[in-house]
């Protein structure tokens, strides 16, 4: 436990400036997709990839995630996660594609590697803080993540970075985290190296696959439209800073729904409810983009938003309300970020494929839509009241 005020508050900063690079470096990749592509010569199947890519690299890495956490400390292990991410950030814009894919793919790893271990050292060091950790982990995440995509094509056009700079951009914040997380290296092992309880075998648990299946359709919806809308919205005649500006407002919206869900859900027995309403707002968001009047649009996105923030916090929040033991929430991270982002990993370039096959933008709309229903019914059986 943390021992005295002041440890404590360095602790909390660092976890913010932590989870405020979870996703800046895959949010400010959408908006610039038709500048990569153009500079590189991409089709758009490959240019989809490039936001699959890091989502194979969660999907693998995350199940190595815990026992890099056991072997070296969580507090360490996350800011060897950081350190990975930062690298790749930068390696992915010095060179030509080769080096994109290879940096692209080490912002995954990177990722991971603290994404999965953030959630049981919040458990495991601030457990009075719970919720409100939790919430601002999920709301730090998107709300950098809607900086990042409302910002990107401005850096890179209106300051004159281009594509490569927009990208390195954000390697400023991921070293700061990097300076504020030092004093933890220093920290003995936490939590799951000395827990006395075995963990539990998540892999033969029906909720633990209920959690991932649930975890995996909201990633595929956020990866899915964070990659293709700002390309959509330009394919239907917005300007690529309008879009940009767009897909931001999104996730900015998204930033109501991440910070107030876990205090709601740590009230209730049963979360399943919450879900329902969540699910039945993403099916109306997504069913109003086939209208492309534009306060329709407007309106659509803002419920989407909503969806999205929500269902993230939902996410974390039932790894850690479906286990006892520290170390089967470590595994349960694991799993779900591992077999949830193989599924998330399928929509972006999924997407791609079929939009250079059939070049109709309706068929990631019935995508979209059909994830909604998996992601109410699977969240609704992982919300009832039980442990694994």
């Amino acid at each position: 436990m943390i021992k005295s005020p002041s440890s404590q508050s360095l602790l909390i900063t660092g976890i913010l400036l932590i989870s405020i690079n979870l996703r800046t470096s895959i949010a400010s990749v959408g908006p610039l997709i038709p500048f990569i592509r153009e500079d590189l010569g991409l089709s758009n199947g490959l240019a989809g990839f490039l936001t699959t890519l890091p989502l194979l690299t969660f999907a693998t890495f995350s199940l190595f995630a815990p026992a890099i956490g056991k072997k070296m400390g969580m507090g360490r292990a996350v800011f060897l996660g950081i350190s990975i991410l930062t690298a790749g950030v930068i390696l992915r814009v010095v060179g030509g594609i080769e080096l994109l894919l290879l940096g692209t793919a080490m912002t995954g790893i990177g990722i991971v590697i603290a994404n999965v271990l953030l959630i049981p050292l919040i458990k495991v060091r601030l457990p009075q803080k719970l919720g409100l950790m939790t919430a601002l982990l999920a709301t730090m995440m998107s709300l950098f993540a809607a900086i990042a995509a409302g910002t990107s094509v401005p850096i890179a056009v209106d300051l004159n970075f281009g594509w490569r700079g927009s990208l390195a951009f954000w390697a400023i914040f991921m070293v700061l985290a990097l300076l504020i997380w030092i004093p933890q290296l220093s920290r003995p092992k936490a939590g799951m190296d000395t827990q006395s309880k075995p963990a539990k075998n998540v892999w033969k648990s029906k909720l633990a696959w209920q959690i991932t299946i649930f975890m995996g359709c909201q990633s595929v919806m956020y990866f899915t439209l964070t990659a293709w809308l700002p390309d959509m919205l330009v394919a239907r005649g917005w300007s690529p800073v309008e879009a940009g500006a767009v897909s931001s407002i999104m996730q900015l919206v998204s930033l109501i729904g991440s910070y107030f869900a876990p205090s709601v859900l740590i009230r209730l027995r049963q979360q399943s409810g919450v879900v329902l309403i969540v699910g039945i707002a993403y099916i109306f968001g997504f069913l109003g983009l086939f209208f492309e009047t534009e306060w329709i649009t407007y309106l659509s996105l803002t419920i989407i938003g909503l969806g999205m923030g929500a269902s993230l916090s939902i996410a974390y929040t039932l790894i850690s309300l479906r286990t006892s033991e520290d170390q089967t929430t470590a595994k349960l991270s694991a799993m779900v970020q591992s077999s949830g982002y193989y599924l998330a990993a399928l929509g972006p370039m999924l997407f791609g494929i079929s939009l250079d096959l059939f070049g109709s933008w309706n068929i990631l709309i019935w995508f979209l839509v059909f994830f909604s229903v998996l992601f109410t019914g699977f969240g609704m059986a992982a919300g009832r009241d039980r442990k694994i």
